[in-house]
């Protein structure tokens, strides 16, 4: 009999609470730990996973472009950069695309966008309007920007320069910028991920829209994770209609390789020149295959209807199995890009859950974080819900 073969990281940083598991692989929408249990995986490495777990059309490529590049530096032009960038163009309607490493990093390019974006216009000391509740990235300025009081504790002083409003309120925005000539840009995320699954109202995008022209803002779309095809279109707004001037991504752009971009239009895309910014990694040859075998897949296997209709479905499946308990405050999102959240914290269903074999998260301590990869079947969210639900059930029972 095989030893049991305990998790645990003594020489990494304790920065992270962990589930006491060590996952070795994975195929689909499945994992294994090194023990060879099996979980079924509706957290997606955290919206990450687009195609799941070793696709059989991603991983030859990734290889064969292991054997040919990985890295070269941005001195040079790197031939899948244009090849990336030119189809974020497309489907975004947009003009051009920064490549860095990650979402921290995309959300930090859009901040000197503004900040320069105003410096340009004569604005000695630029304000970006952001929300309560977001969340763009733990360095010092994704950070202030962030509005999650237990980020900010232990780092001050802030960022100045950000002026916080609440989510889908028009006035309050008007109010909180009157006669404010140092706006510049309002920055925010389609639906709030680490703030609980959070949307933003198709009528409340449009009004930001013409709020921006209006003044001659820059509208800044964090889609880092709602983005990449997870609510049914490519890039969440667009069920707004609307397109911004600057758009953050990551997370679902490369299936699992470290990638972030920040795409720009018109008003945006001539702001960085060379010196303004930069990144050694950034864009490199390996990850730009992954986000460009990504598209691919998901426009071959038709995966933004899939997470439609799959995510459709489990939402409507939660609700049926939860949405009448009490305790259960509301269960929301779209597509594949969905919470549940509840009257109290419920941060001890993560490790229940794995015991159970379902990889989850919680977010703003009460909401169950489902963010599964894009090729998740109808199957296999019934599945989720099977497994889900009598924990939901026996924890509020308790």
């Amino acid at each position: 009999m095989t030893a049991f073969i305990e998790a645990a990281s003594p020489h990494v940083m304790n920065t992270y609470g962990r589930v006491p598991i060590a996952l070795e692989r994975g195929q689909g929408s499945r994992v294994w730990d090194v023990n060879g249990k099996q979980y079924l995986d509706a957290l997606g490495g955290i919206a990450v996973n687009t195609l799941g777990h070793n696709h059989p059309r991603l991983v030859p490529a990734l290889q064969d472009q292991l054997s040919k590049l990985i890295h070269t530096s941005n001195y040079y032009h790197v031939p899948g950069q244009e090849q990336l960038a030119a189809k974020l163009v497309e489907l975004s309607g947009m003009q051009n695309v920064f490549f860095c490493n990650s979402g921290l990093e995309a959300n930090e390019a859009a901040l000197k966008i503004a900040r320069k974006f105003g410096v340009d216009k004569g604005i000695a000391k630029p304000e970006i309007v952001v929300y309560e509740k977001a969340f763009h990235g733990r360095s010092i300025a994704t950070m202030s920007a962030t509005g999650n009081p237990k980020i900010h504790t232990g780092f001050g002083p802030l960022v100045e320069g950000f002026i916080r409003v609440p989510v889908n309120n028009i006035e309050a925005i008007r109010q909180a910028t009157e006669d404010n000539p140092n706006v510049v840009a309002v920055f925010f995320e389609t639906i709030q991920g680490e703030g609980g699954i959070n949307p933003m109202r198709i009528e409340y995008l449009q009004q930001l829209r013409q709020l921006c022209d209006e003044r001659g803002w820059l509208m800044m779309i964090d889609e880092v994770q709602c983005g990449m095809g997870r609510t049914g279109k490519w890039f969440a707004h667009q069920w707004a209609g609307i397109v911004p001037d600057v758009m953050p991504l990551a997370k679902g752009l490369g299936s699992g390789v470290p990638i972030g971009a920040v795409v720009a239009g018109p008003k945006a895309a001539t702001v960085l020149q060379p010196g303004n910014h930069g990144s050694t990694f950034g864009g490199n040859a390996l990850a730009m295959r992954a986000g460009v075998e990504t598209i691919r897949i998901m426009e071959e296997d038709g995966l933004l209807a899939n997470a439609a209709t799959v995510g459709a479905h489990l939402k409507a499946a939660l609700q049926s199995a939860l949405g009448s308990l009490p305790g259960v405050k509301e269960v929301r999102g779209q597509g594949l890009m969905l919470g549940v959240e509840l009257t109290t914290p419920c941060g001890v269903l993560v490790g229940r859950a794995a015991d159970a074999g379902l990889l989850i998260s919680v977010t703003a301590d009460s909401v169950i974080r489902l963010v599964p990869p894009l090729i998740l079947t109808t199957a296999e969210a019934d599945e989720i819900v099977a497994l889900l639900a009598p924990l939901v059930q026996a924890f509020l029972a308790e």
